[in-house]
């Protein structure tokens, strides 16, 4: 009994110890760039500084038994395309290590990015390993070397690794061989304008492992034909849980998402860009497919109208979520409003005109990229002119106007000895004058008017003096 219990107990160690090894991820080698330039300051500290700090934080949420190795360039020599060296192997599990030591790099000379990436490679084929593979630079190849064909050979000859590239301070020319080297790593090249960026970018590419499944489903935005960089976050149409998200900085970017439907959101990272939502996306197998994510926006133009001629409204677009997407007034005019494709609402509130009829709605507007909807509504009114008298002379008084079958008080105002002109929808009206000043103890008087589209009517009331 005793040595069954011990076989059991080996048996469980055993494979319990294989589960471990079968988990623990792949290496990740970071390619630290340690030439003169990062010296270079921004936000008041130098890149090497910002570089060093990001990448320790970036470690700290790797899991426990993450291997982390660290190669650098140009902090031994200057001027000499050889400086590489390897300061800790891949197999080493401990972050303090790689955070000690990025710390105590001096920055002095040159960028020898091909160099530096088939010392990495050469690692990768004599331990017969994978890994993930990160380079981090502020500049470009300084040694006459291509990083880019370095890459294509190694993927070519069945070395198996995932490359990222994340660009520090770079400018827009010079990026393409090092783009170039990411898409033949089967990785990303991260652009990083400041410290940030940085960040950012790290935090992204630790988890983009070579471990991780191949994305199969490419997200790329644009607005108005222009590339623009985008989260793209994928949830499950059926459960609604988030399953993958990617930022597109500006390019297609894939995650990976088995088949089944999904809604996919889309938050651009500009502030006069507003986010759209793409239901019932459907992804039939793991074949690799795209999707252009549009931020062109459509337009509702909407043409407000009292008894045919122009007029002065408010008008506010509600979207399905009860949220304002756009607002305007039109003075009179069309008034074109642009919001994200999409269904939505149209509230017009017409100004200066009084009654029960100066609201209008419009539900179920379907606004489609680069296209315009229009909207067309024609408000009708009549005027009441009131004036209150006393001996042939105008007076003073107040006037307020009830619809006759709501009950509901429409307008008011005073005639300040000259009258007063009421806009008001057609329908039946009570109106009650009241003398005021001296003419205050007078009794008001009551009457009731119908009044039709486009029709003007004029009362006198005279008070006895």
């Amino acid at each position: 009994m005793k040595l069954t219990t011990t076989l059991v107990c080996m048996c469980c160690f055993i494979l319990f110890g294989h589960a471990q090894q079968q988990d623990a991820p792949s290496p990740i080698i970071f390619i630290y760039d340690a030439s003169g330039s990062m010296w270079g300051q921004m936000q008041g500290k130098t890149k090497m500084e910002i570089a060093s700090g990001v990448l320790s934080t970036a470690i700290n949420e790797l899991p426990e038994n993450q291997e982390i190795g660290l190669v650098a360039y140009g902090h031994r020599k200057k001027g000499d395309c050889n400086d590489v060296e390897t300061l800790l192997a891949m197999d080493n599990s401990s972050k303090t290590k790689v955070s000690s030591a990025v710390k105590t790099i001096k920055p002095l000379g040159m960028t020898p990015l091909a160099y530096s990436a088939t010392t990495v490679i050469d690692q990768l084929r004599k331990t017969k390993k994978k890994a993930t593979i990160i380079l981090i630079t502020d500049g470009i190849e300084s040694c006459d070397g291509n990083i880019c064909d370095v890459v294509k050979a190694a993927k070519m000859e069945g070395i198996d690794f995932k490359l990222h590239i994340v660009g520090f301070g770079l400018k827009a020319n010079e990026t393409e061989q090092l783009k170039c080297a990411a898409n033949a790593g089967d990785g990303n090249y991260y652009d990083a304008a400041d410290a940030g960026g940085l960040g950012d970018a790290m935090n992204e590419v630790v988890v983009q492992t070579v471990d991780k499944k191949e994305g199969n489903f490419g997200v790329y935005a644009v607005k108005n034909g222009v590339p623009i960089d985008s989260w793209v976050r994928a949830y499950s149409t059926d459960s609604k849980k988030e399953v993958a998200a990617v930022r597109t900085y500006g390019e297609t970017r894939y995650m990976y998402l088995p088949p089944g439907k999904y809604d996919l959101i889309a938050q651009p990272l500009s502030s006069n860009v507003k986010a759209v939502t793409i239901k019932n996306v459907a992804v039939i197998d793991e074949n690799k497919t795209e999707r252009t994510i549009s931020f062109d926006g459509g337009k509702i133009a909407t043409n407000t109208t009292n008894n045919g001629e122009g007029w002065d409204t408010m008008v506010k677009i509600i979207d399905e979520n009860g949220d304002v997407a756009a607002s305007g007034r039109t003075y009179g005019r069309v008034k074109e409003l642009e919001v994200n494709p999409g269904t939505y609402k149209v509230e017009i509130q017409a100004l200066a005109m009084k009654g029960l009829d100066t609201y209008h709605e419009v539900d179920n507007i379907t606004v489609t990229a680069g296209e315009t909807t229009p909207i067309e509504h024609d408000f009708k009114t009549g005027t009441i002119h009131i004036y209150a008298k006393v001996g042939g002379e105008d007076i003073d008084s107040i006037v307020n106007i009830k619809e006759v079958n709501t009950g509901k008080g429409v307008d008011a105002g005073r005639t300040y000895n000259r009258g007063k002109e009421f806009l008001v929808n057609p329908g039946m009206y009570q109106i009650k004058i009241q003398p005021l000043g001296v003419h205050k103890d007078k009794n008001p008087q009551t009457i009731t008017v119908e009044l039709k589209k486009g029709q003007t009517i004029t009362k006198s009331l005279n008070f006895e003096g």
